[in-house]
């Protein structure tokens, strides 16, 4: 009835308050760089929860391509339900989580666009056919079949044999943090959890009970 069997401790590591970095940015790089060498399948990949117009708590998972003092980057198509929920309230969260590290990261902000220059910059390195499917995919919009997915796929091969422009309705989204969680699995579910707060531009840092 209740999933017992699937039930594990979390044993492999701790999280010090007197060990965490000052800023989280740091934290965060140290956490992400040993996810990259130890966790399984793309540790990029966060969720991303949104507030819909209709006040519907969504979401998805989108995959992180930079971070720096400034954000989290994420690319999108600026017509999905995704950024239409942007629109209407830019209070997001994300979430990482690597089981096999035990492990999560949870971070709350506000997400806008990106540069141009930025988005320009990130589509040039995507491979052809992922450039194409941002001009064929009306992303969130309802379709006949998948055979008529593929066929608008075929009609922006033809329309660009060359060179693929960046759609404007595709683009970078940014998310400024205010707030960060590291969680790190402990035995009998005694978990470390440890909290950056932006206040002022200074970053407040706290244990909180797991």
């Amino acid at each position: 009835m209740f999933l017992n069997e699937s039930r594990r401790e979390y044993t492999k590591y701790k999280l010090d308050q007197d060990d965490a970095f000052s800023n989280p940015l740091d934290q965060f790089q140290s956490w992400f760089e040993f996810a990259k060498k130890n966790a399984v399948f793309e540790s990029n990949a966060m969720h991303l929860s949104t507030i819909s117009s209709t006040n519907q708590a969504k979401n998805r998972v989108v995959l992180l391509k930079s971070y720096n003092e400034d954000g989290f980057v994420f690319f999108t198509n600026y017509n999905s339900q995704k950024f239409n929920d942007i629109r209407f309230n830019p209070n997001v969260s994300l979430t990482f989580f690597w089981p096999n590290i035990e492990r999560q990261i949870r971070i709350e902000g506000k997400a806008s666009k990106t540069k141009k220059e930025i988005s320009d910059t990130y589509f040039n390195t995507r491979p052809r056919d992922s450039q194409l499917s941002a001009w064929a995919s009306a992303q969130s919009q309802p379709i006949e079949s998948r055979q008529k997915l593929e066929a608008q796929l075929e009609l922006f091969k033809e329309k660009f044999p060359t060179d693929i422009p960046r759609p404007e309705h595709w683009g970078g989204v940014i998310v400024n943090p205010t707030y960060f969680e590291f969680w790190q699995g402990r035995k009998n579910r005694y978990h470390d959890r440890i909290t950056y707060t932006k206040n002022n531009e200074v970053w407040n840092l706290q244990r909180i009970c797991p």
